[in-house]
């Protein structure tokens, strides 16, 4: 009789084991791809270094971009992190498969190290995109005192 009852509990286990496997639904792994639709835009970088410059320098820096997707890319502003950094942007509509750039100036009368960002609106997402440019501003060297001369002045000693 213990045979049979030990019998029947592992038939009965292994029936409601397989029976379990079967009904399982296998688990299937989502895998998001990139959504190619629509504008898009891609930089050749997100930030700039202007590295160590001097007081008075070249104070504009560019931000290559391309649109790789498949409608008109927008840009409907640009705004630097303050009046020290100004951002001129394309108004006219970025075609799909061309290119634009995004041109920085920052004010490098401005001596010491800056990190500023310029952020973006467009109709890519509803995330801006944000650039940085940084560096460091040294000062210019001190102009040597000069000293006056008398050539071309009221009291030229080469005589009239």
């Amino acid at each position: 009789m213990k045979r049979i009852s030990l019998f029947l509990v592992l038939a009965l286990g292994l029936s409601i084991s397989m029976t379990a496997q079967s009904t399982v639904a296998p688990v299937e792994q989502a895998v998001e791809t990139p959504s190619t639709e629509g504008p898009q835009m891609e930089f050749t970088t997100l930030e700039v270094d202007y590295g160590t410059i001097e007081q008075g320098s070249d104070p504009y820096r560019f931000f290559q971009f391309t649109n790789p997707g498949t409608a008109p890319l927008v840009i409907t502003n640009a705004k630097g992190s303050c009046g020290c950094t100004v951002p001129t942007y394309p108004k006219e509509p970025i075609l799909p498969g061309n290119a634009g750039e995004i041109k920085v100036r920052y004010d490098t009368n401005r001596v010491g190290p800056f990190t500023k960002r310029v952020t973006l609106t467009t109709n890519v997402g509803e995330e801006p995109i944000v650039l940085t440019i940084k560096g460091k501003v040294e000062k210019a060297p001190e102009e040597p005192a000069g000293v006056p001369t008398n050539e071309g002045g009221m009291f030229n000693s080469g005589g009239n």
